[in-house]
């Protein structure tokens, strides 16, 4: 069964209160509650009542009358992870190919379509499960709110079905009919794109929030991309774009000229993307488990940082590039890999997966706020990057249920 509630039958919220007490250190993203921008409280306690915060503060002004009370023995707490990039609904792995990359073979997206051949061939059944147990890691982790993406099915009754089958456990679903051009279509990528335009968007705009283009080498260019994304648009579906992965090229331009939530990837950026980026509202999104896994160069987050933007951190969960459902392995190896400080990194993973997903009500712990919280085996969220590989998320809440118990 999946781990999170909203992929269940029974109610998510209760009204009852629930106070968390004994919070040696609260990230609330909220600095006009606590320090810094991470709105940092120490001693702090936080109250849930109806699946929502009613009330954040210092554990010393907590009101009395709530109905339970939970001491969490001086953890520290932060906003549940937003992972706003995942592709989860797929059959199949490709271990093979890690192992080639490993010993020297470069990523050049090819593989994907492996993973279309076995996903075409698996049940509903069989992608349901692949996806609830990719879930339940991933709130596992802590992640409590996430985005899934199609694109390993590539036609339109397939792409469909993906959609159909990750709505299911989240709202966040993305149609992404242009991850790449199929075999059968190898030699015709203009007539792709077409039934991209003309048959895909009209049969799954309903069961997409939102829609995605792979724009870079071996995919889609600009020109494909901008067609795909306007009528994507067109039919009520919002614009992310994967960008710059692979090579410079105009993806991350492209994303901010279309008011796009978010560009995702971006590891080759010029001076002229990065201040794009950081004049607009798109989100820079930040994948570096796909580094990871195929050794690629990480992306320059301090730029992007520095200059302004806004940037997200996302686990891209995927069976080829980037196969893991660990934000915090996400934010150590932001932290070690891309220069950017645990805070930063932390706040990248919440409210930055948050602005990438253009939601205010996660991502933060503030009154009102849903009540997405995760609590760690350790006195503050710098141990996260401090203490790499080790699993310190101890109980996590989404909606004011707690779906991960204390260990």
């Amino acid at each position: 069964m999946c781990a999170f509630p909203c992929c269940r039958t029974e109610t998510l919220y209760s009204m009852s209160s629930v106070a968390l007490t004994g919070i040696g250190s609260l990230v609330t993203n909220d600095p006009t509650v606590g320090e810094g921008r991470l709105g940092m409280l120490s001693d702090a306690a936080v109250v849930i009542e109806g699946g929502s915060v009613a009330w954040v503060g210092s554990a010393t002004l907590l009101p009395e009358g709530t109905d339970s009370i939970v001491d969490l023995g001086g953890a520290a707490v932060l906003p549940g992870f937003v992972d706003s990039h995942a592709h989860l609904i797929f059959a199949g792995d490709r271990w093979p190919e890690f192992e080639a990359r490993m010993t020297g073979e470069p990523y050049t997206a090819g593989g994907i379509r492996t993973t279309v051949s076995a996903t075409r061939a698996a049940s509903d059944d069989d992608l349901r499960a692949n996806l609830a147990r990719l879930a339940a890691e991933l709130a596992a982790s802590g992640v409590t709110t996430f985005e899934s993406k199609s694109g390993y099915g590539l036609t339109r009754a397939d792409e469909a079905r993906s959609l159909r089958i990750a709505g299911e456990v989240t709202p966040e679903t993305t149609f992404l009919g242009a991850h790449v051009v199929p075999a059968e279509y190898a030699d015709r990528p203009d007539d792709y794109v077409r039934l991209v335009i003309d048959e895909m968007i009209p049969a799954c705009a309903s069961l997409a929030r939102w829609i995605d283009v792979f724009c870079d080498r071996g995919a889609f260019d600009a020109d494909q991309a901008r067609a795909i994304l306007e009528a994507g648009i067109a039919a009520g579906m919002q614009p992310r774009l994967h960008a710059n992965q692979l090579q410079h090229g105009p993806g991350a331009q492209l994303a901010v000229q279309l008011n796009a939530a978010s560009a995702d990837h971006v590891t080759h950026l010029s001076a002229q993307d990065v201040e794009a980026l950081a004049s607009s509202s798109t989100v820079a999104t930040l994948l570096p488990g796909a580094e990871f896994s195929t050794r690629s160069p990480y992306p320059d987050a301090r730029a992007l940082i520095d200059a302004g933007a806004t940037v997200a951190l996302a686990t891209d969960c995927n069976p080829g590039s980037s196969f893991t459902t660990s934000m915090p392995l996400m934010i150590a190896l932001a932290v070690r890999e891309m220069r950017m400080s645990p805070d930063e990194a932390v706040w990248s993973a919440t409210a930055g997966g948050a602005a990438a997903l253009r939601r205010d009500d996660v991502g933060v712990i503030r009154v009102g706020s849903r009540a997405d919280l995760v609590s760690l085996r350790a006195p503050h969220h710098v141990h996260l990057a401090y203490r790499p590989g080790v699993d310190l998320v101890d109980r996590v809440w989404v909606g004011g249920q707690q779906i991960k118990e204390s260990a």
